[in-house]
């Protein structure tokens, strides 16, 4: 029977990792049973299939008619969770992408740790053509995970892989998104219930039954391990501690885990791939820069000629050729000799060089960005580690276990090893790995057997403390510990000091904090921490609307619940004081990925008078108020709270709080509505930086359909479209389009269009349209080029008739054409060549008397350092030397030549108006 709980007979390990796939199992009714590694079959040519230990984590997206069917046949019916045709995955991926540019979805698991983008967005392949087909980081996770379901189901139908106890290992380092965006990608691929294990650990679980029979001699003389994990996309550092109970049984603490890093193999493969590139360059006229997608084929070969030029016994060189593109397959092709002794310098010296212990990891912005991903800005791996162990107290480790596939380098290995003996001023026991591609994946079906009593154990509990960001009196750089280091999983624990008085019905949000290392003792439950004093990473927001079975809107008393669950993952709860059965779970926001760092301050005591204010015009109960005091109505609150460019934040949410309670009073007449729209906008601008501002944008758009109530004036049909461009940063992908409907219809209607016009459509001048649809950086960029190719049309009708270009139109395609965006993700920027167009249209313009098209400029040819975004460096030299030449401000020509910040001003032009004080985007 279906619906009965089924008895797994298998326990299942799956290391879902940057650069492969394994999967290892155990039989679940035998306490010898031996871990055995399940061989995947997968496509290895094109209809050809064989089985093999590792799965490559790549997905390769086929033009229409590249493949026939018949090469894509495989023994079990594929579903894609990503619902692409035709995907190829694994062995038969890797060698596709690499006689093929532009069509290898590659690093999803990196991805899905990368914030600053929208990790639930197609954006991979990162860089490719409008015509190849597109997945997010989640749905390439899931479409792995789901193959190796359908591997595993069509081998054992009898046990289908989702009745089976499950692990899948993550790095330790994680964040809650990440973690919750992985057991996402399960879901997506039908694995509903697993638990998660964090890779290091899985590594040393795979030491422990390797040598269970010899363990308490091996690990005699260890008191503290490193266990060194360095795969294809991150690294992980942690530490074991070893103790022992009085039988002499070694009782082993997970007492310490690093920050998280985007360093490992594809950095490597990366630097070698600029080497060649350079090489290839000096044989060629006129030099060559690869595209995104070229490059990344180049690291595809790249990484094939630094595992054979590390690996044992290898040859003294090895050469890297890159075929052409199309017709020009075997004639456009360029090759370029690498030696060992260059690769070893380059990736021993260059990632593991020789540091003292006492030097730190270098920080700031992302280093390389080459495609969208913000790798380590130090690639020292060596100097990450002292950094890591200066951070925790306690004896250096005097054990060493490495793990990752980088590691079958033994040149890699002998110089961490010599490192950290330096350090410690005697060797190292080195543990042995026999085979670093496949421990963490039999490493996880071991954690499973330990859970079971089955084999040894390692505790430690919660590798985080995790805190409660307190915001009263403005004090928002102390927290409250919930959670403190080493708490059990599966243990709740109350915060039982403090009370919350929070509304059913009505949003609620709390800002957590956590830490991976803590001066001294860590921080105890309740215990009160300065976030300045130490090293603390801002989670994103938790947030829920506390519904009641009754639906009333009382208050209600709550304390907040948390506990580290079995699955590997935080939750956090609001319970009622008075009944404890009555709890909500609180949920992170990963969706409007925290583009901005929100300040929490102190609200001016007057607020209350300006609500007041705000509820005399527009509250339910009608006041005789004249037209003056309405129209006034925003110098009278400057008069209470002070100008309203100093309004913060949270004081500016108060008060669309009040302005949307009180939504019905704009309609009573047109100055009523002007100043509404005008002030609504204000308030919420730029629609994100708060944790509650996606339901405030949610009961926003609600008003949209309705449009305005005097549709015939002209200054509210303004303010609409204020409001909606000022708050257009919070908006989604959907809302976006319907605005970009609007916008069109206002641009392009005829005169019978427009006389059948509804009148919940709002009226648009050109200027309204103008400033609306350069704010929309969530459209797809085909559209942004059909904006754009109507600006550069009143550019060059302007300049035709011999008129001064237009301030705003040039400001406006500065917006469309960045090579940056404020709101949006990078990966619907306007294609380079497009933007190349377009600046051969404004270099054609005088700077000298226009200076808004050096502005423009500057925008579309801005440095990202992601060549999938990029200009041409010769057209970029030429945009320098015109800056140059009219004496452009230094960030601009900055802006330029290297990888940069926009300052406050250079902001607030491009935004069109300044960002409330103490909101600042760091994308």
């Amino acid at each position: 029977m279906r619906g009965a709980k089924v008895r797994p007979a298998f326990l299942v390990g799956i290391d879902l990792g940057t650069t492969n796939t394994v999967v290892a199992y155990a039989a679940a009714g035998d306490a010898q049973a031996e871990i055995n590694l399940f061989p995947i079959e997968q496509l290895v040519a094109p209809g050809e299939v064989a089985a093999r230990p590792l799965l490559p984590s790549l997905r390769y997206h086929p033009a229409a008619g590249e493949l026939a069917a018949g090469d894509l046949q495989l023994p079990w019916p594929q579903q894609d969770p990503a619902s692409v045709d035709h995907a190829v995955l694994g062995a038969l991926a890797r060698q596709l992408g690499a006689q093929v540019p532009g069509r290898l979805v590659s690093s999803a698991k990196s991805w899905l740790s990368h914030a600053n983008v929208d990790r639930q967005a197609p954006i991979l392949p990162w860089g490719a053509d409008a015509d190849v087909a597109k997945v997010s980081p989640v749905a390439a996770s899931a479409s792995y995970l789901a193959y190796v379901g359908a591997a595993w189901n069509h081998r054992f139908p009898d046990s289908p892989l989702e009745e089976q106890e499950l692990v899948l290992t993550i790095p330790a380092s994680f964040d809650e998104g990440a973690r919750a965006l992985t057991l996402e990608a399960a879901r997506m691929a039908g694995l509903p219930t697993l638990r998660l294990v964090e890779e290091p650990q899985a590594a040393f679980y795979d030491f422990l039954q390797r040598r269970r029979a010899t363990l308490r001699d091996d690990l005699a003389d260890t008191r503290r391990i490193l266990v060194c994990d360095v795969g294809g996309g991150t690294t992980d550092f942690s530490l074991i501690d070893v103790a022992f109970d009085g039988n002499g049984e070694p009782q082993l603490t997970r007492s310490s885990v690093g920050n998280h890093l985007i360093l490992g193999g594809d950095n490597m493969d990366l630097a070698l791939a600029h080497l060649v590139e350079t090489r290839m360059a000096a044989g060629s006229e006129g030099g060559m820069k690869l595209s995104a997608a070229r490059l990344s084929q180049l690291m595809e070969r790249c990484r094939a000629a630094k595992e054979l030029l590390l690996s044992h016994d290898a040859p003294d060189s090895a050469t890297v050729t890159l075929l052409g593109a199309g017709s020009r397959l075997i004639g456009g092709s360029r090759s370029a000799d690498v030696t060992r002794e260059e690769v070893a310098a380059m990736v021993v010296d260059g990632f593991f060089p020789k540091v003292e212990l006492t030097e730190t990891a270098k920080k700031g912005r992302a280093g390389i960005v080459e495609f969208g991903l913000p790798y380590a800005q130090d690639a020292a791996i060596t100097r990450h580690l002292a950094s890591f162990l200066q951070q925790h107290q306690g004896a250096l480790p005097d054990t060493l276990l490495l793990n990752g596939g980088v590691f079958r380098a033994d040149a890699l290995a002998r110089r961490l090893a010599e490192t950290l003996a330096h350090w410690r001023g005697q060797p190292l026991t080195i543990l042995h790995n026999d085979n670093p591609d496949v421990a963490v994946a039999r490493g996880a079906v071991a954690y499973a057997l330990a859970r079971r009593g089955q084999a040894p154990r390692i505790g430690g509990g919660s590798p985080r403390s995790y805190f409660l960001v307190l915001g009263e009196a403005g004090k928002d750089k102390r927290a409250v510990c919930i959670l403190p280091r080493g708490s059990a999983s599966g243990e709740e624990i109350r915060l039982t000091e403090r009370l919350f008085a929070l509304r059913l019905g009505r949003p609620v949000r709390f800002h957590l904090a956590t830490s991976l290392f803590e001066a001294g003792t860590p921080p105890q439950l309740g215990e009160i921490v300065d976030l300045d004093a130490g090293e603390y990473l801002r989670l994103p927001p938790l947030a829920s609307v506390l519904q009641a079975e009754s639906g009333d809107k009382r208050d209600i008393t709550v304390q907040l619940v948390t506990v580290m669950t079995e699955v590997g993952t935080l939750e956090v709860h609001c319970v009622a004081a008075a009944d404890a059965g009555q709890r909500w779970l609180l949920e992170f926001q990963l969706r409007g990925e925290e583009d901005v760092a929100s300040e929490t301050s102190s609200v001016s005591p007057r607020v209350k008078e300006a609500i007041e204010k705000i509820e005399r015009i527009f509250g339910g109960k009608a006041q005789k108020v004249e037209t003056k005091e309405v129209r006034q109505l925003r110098q009278h609150l400057e008069r209470g709270l002070g100008g309203r460019e100093s309004w913060d934040t949270p004081l500016l949410r108060q008060l669309f709080d009040a302005l949307l309670q009180r939504a019905r009073g704009r309609r009573r007449s047109a100055e009523h509505e002007r100043v509404w729209l005008n002030l609504a906008g204000y308030c919420l601008r730029p629609g994100y930086g708060d944790a509650l501002d996606p339901w405030r944008i949610e009961q926003l758009w609600a008003l949209f359909d309705a449009g305005v109530q005097h549709h015939k004036d002209n200054q509210v049909c303004a303010e609409w479209w204020t409001l909606w461009r000022r708050v257009a940063g919070g908006l989604s992908t959907e809302q976006q389009l319907r605005l970009l409907d609007d916008f069109a219809f206002n641009l392009q209607a005829d005169a019978v269009q427009r006389g059948s016009r509804p009148v919940t459509l709002v009226n648009g001048s050109d200027d309204d349209m103008l400033r609306l649809g350069a704010s929309l950086e969530r459209i797809p960029g085909a559209y942004k080029v059909e904006v754009g190719a109507w600006l550069i049309k009143r550019l060059q009708k302007a300049d035709k008739k011999g008129e001064v270009a237009d301030t705003n139109t040039l400001w406006a395609l500065a917006r469309v054409g960045a090579r940056q965006p404020f709101h949006g993700s990078a990966h619907e920027v306007v294609d380079s060549a497009t933007v190349a167009e377009w600046l051969h249209v404004l270099l054609a313009l005088d700077w000298k008397k226009t200076e808004p098209a050096a502005f423009a400029a500057t925008h579309l040819a801005r440095m990202t350092g992601d060549r999938s975004r990029d200009i041409a460096d010769e057209l970029r030299a030429t945009i320098l030397a015109r800056l140059k030449a009219v004496g452009a401000p230094p960030l601009w020509q900055a802006m330029i030549s290297e990888v940069t910040q926009l300052d406050e001003a250079n902001t607030k032009r491009m935004l069109g108006e300044a960002l409330p004080p103490g909101l600042k985007l760091i994308g």
